[in-house]
Formats: C-alpha cells, sequence, structure tokens
C-alpha cells in the first residue's frame, strides 16, 4: 500500500488566506484535521503518513498558525472565529468533493474545541467527531465542578494572562534552544507527550509547527485585564487564550442539545499535563502545589476538573440521544496522535468505515 502524501495549498475563505494541507483523492472518505494551539498542520504530518491513501484528508493552518493569514481573535467570539475559517473551507469543491460524505472531524486540544464549535454551529456538515485530548467544553481553567461553575465572577486565573512571558518572548524569536525550560523546544518535549522520545525523527518539524505561531495582542496570547481576584489577571477580549477561557467558551449545553448528534469517539492520554483534571498549565492546580504563591486554597480556588467535566458533558449528550465512546491510552500524554499512532489510527478508521491496511 503507497503511503500517503500531502500537498500545501493556499485558498482565501472566510475572507483571510488559508494554508491547507491536502491528501488523498477528492472523491475519497472525507477527514478533517483541526490542529491544536501552538501548532499548525504540520502536528498531523507523522499521522498521515499512517493513514490508507483513500481518504481525502484536508488539515488547514488555523488563522495565526502555520502559512496562514496572521488574522486577528475575537476572543469574545470563543473559538468561532476558528471554527468560522473551518466552515468556510467546506464550501470549496477543491477541497472536499460534495458527493464524497461529510467529513470526520478530527479535533486536538484547542482544535477540539474548534470542532465541538463546528458542530453545534452546523451540525448537518459533520460526519462524527474525534476529540483528541479536548479542551473542556467549559474552557480552560476558571472553573470548580463538572457542571462549569465559575470559582470567580471573572474568571481569574485564566486568559492570556496565565501565558509563560519567557515562553512567549521565545516563541517570538523563533528560539530552538534545549537547554531554557521555557523553550519552545523543552516546553514540546516535557508537555506535548509523555515520552520525549515519541517525536523521534519529527520533533524538528513538531519544533517548526510550534515557532508558527503568531504572537501578539491579537493572537498568542492575547490580552489581559487586571482582576482583584487572585492571582490577579482575568481575560480579555483579544488573542488565543482568551478565546480559550471560560468567560467566553463555554459550549456544553449547546454541544448536548445538538440535532443531529453525530457519533463521538474521545482519545486522551492518561499521562496528558495540559487537558488533565491536575493540568500543569491550570493556576489553581500550581497554586495548590506552592508554584504560584498566595493560593486562597481547595474551597475558594480548586483545580478545574477538566477530564471529568468533559466525560460528564459527553455523558449528557448520549443520554440525549448521542453517543460517544471514550479511549484512555496508558503512559500516553496530550498528542495522542503522535505517541500512540497506531491505536489512534484504528479509532478514526472506525469513525470512517474505512478498513485498516
Amino acid at each position: 500500500m503507497p503511503r500517503m502524501e500531502s500537498e500545501q495549498r493556499v485558498v482565501t475563505a472566510n475572507g483571510i488566506t488559508q494554508a491547507v494541507r491536502v491528501a488523498g483523492p477528492p472523491d475519497g472518505t472525507p477527514v478533517l484535521l483541526i490542529h491544536g494551539n501552538c501548532s499548525s498542520s504540520l502536528f498531523w504530518e507523522p499521522l498521515l503518513r499512517r493513514l490508507p491513501p483513500t481518504l481525502r484528508v484536508v488539515a488547514p493552518d488555523l488563522r495565526g498558525y502555520g502559512d496562514s493569514a496572521t488574522a486577528g481573535v475575537n476572543a469574545t467570539r470563543g473559538l468561532r472565529d476558528f471554527a468560522d475559517d473551518i466552515a468556510a473551507l467546506l464550501d470549496d469543491p477543491t477541497l472536499f468533493a460534495s458527493a464524497s460524505g461529510l467529513p470526520v472531524v478530527v479535533g486536538h486540544s484547542l482544535g477540539g474545541g474548534v470542532a465541538m464549535r463546528l458542530l453545534v454551529d452546523h451540525p448537518h456538515r459533520v460526519g462524527a467527531l474525534l476529540l483528541a485530548a479536548p479542551v473542556s467544553p467549559y474552557g480552560f481553567g476558571g472553573t470548580r465542578d463538572l457542571t462549569g461553575t465559575p470559582t470567580t465572577p471573572d474568571f481569574a486565573g485564566t486568559g492570556a494572562g496565565t501565558a509563560n512571558p519567557d515562553f512567549v518572548a521565545r516563541l517570538a524569536a523563533g528560539d530552538r534552544d534545549a537547554d531554557a525550560p521555557a523553550s519552545p523546544r523543552a516546553v514540546l518535549r516535557a508537555t506535548y507527550v509523555a515520552d520525549p522520545a515519541s517525536l523521534g525523527v519529527d520533533e524538528e518539524l513538531l519544533l517548526d509547527s510550534v515557532l508558527s505561531t503568531a504572537t501578539g495582542d491579537d493572537n498568542y496570547p492575547g490580552t489581559a485585564v487586571p482582576s482583584a481576584n487572585w492571582p490577579g489577571t482575568a481575560p480579555g477580549e483579544r488573542g488565543v487564550l482568551n478565546a480559550l477561557a471560560p468567560t467566553w467558551f463555554r459550549i456544553a449545553d449547546e454541544l448536548v442539545a445538538v440535532k443531529p448528534k453525530p457519533p463521538v469517539t474521545w482519545v486522551r492520554g492518561d499521562a496528558d499535563v495540559i487537558v488533565s483534571d491536575t493540568s500543569l498549565f491550570d493556576l489553581a492546580y500550581l497554586g495548590s502545589l506552592g508554584v504560584v504563591p498566595g493560593w486562597p486554597g481547595e474551597e475558594s480556588c480548586p483545580p478545574q476538573p477538566m477530564v471529568g467535566q468533559t466525560r460528564a458533558v459527553l455523558e449528557r449528550y448520549a443520554a440525549a440521544g448521542g453517543a460517544y465512546r471514550e479511549v484512555v491510552l496508558p503512559g500516553c500524554g496530550h498528542s495522542p496522535h503522535l505517541e500512540r499512532p497506531a491505536e489512534f489510527v484504528a479509532e478514526l478508521l472506525a469513525l470512517t468505515g474505512v478498513p485498516a491496511v
């Protein structure tokens, strides 16, 4: 069986130029891949090599990532700017043949949230969802329980003010150093995967993907506003991390109510340190460890139960007539498609109905 190979195209959709990685025949079984934060469509390249060439795979660079336009992100729309860009691609006949059926939409991390938004806004255009280590349907940080109750009225401790400024500066500078803890390479090795050896020969390609992130107030991380609540910062109205904050991204009820309800497969690693009930990117959890000073305590500011929230929402989705499957990969971190490619491909192909090769 020949290996699937991709080519990059540039299209204009939703008023911006979007770089799109395309592979497989135009009339093949459609699969849409949506990457996560601080990455690009290049992050899917190791997966593409393992897919049968009968699939039609489309993997865009989200705005502000890869080679797509550095268009600003209006955080008050949650992740809808990204979802609108993706929806516009579905209308491009050079990407997907209309007769080939509805795509299986795969979303990684932030891309999982974009995939949820796409489903809610365009339910008749999604054949199935594969959520890989997705952001909680209640956003990232700032909520205390399985129903997404806010920890503070302004969702303090979430959004752009939580970004490590050293990481942002090194990202902007294109730093490829391996020694500094906040260098993009060190963060890639320590948090994107559980075992850095799983990056293998693709490490430089994946680092290129991370470094393609546009930085600034309109992109990553965005703007922050001061808060009277610990830790003193709350989400602003511009940029990526604010679009992920629960102030603006709270999609749980809409997801449960959507009709029709395509099948959902949720794949996660039990060693994920980014999307986790004990996330190293959740300031409440870091405060509980003493890493961020002044933490007001478990009763006032508990860590966000991210995994528990997603499960509770998907159980509601199933109770309302949908179907979901949770796949937990032992020893796997935040990037199941890189760390457990065989299992990931099997779950993807099960949703497409295409037999494994």
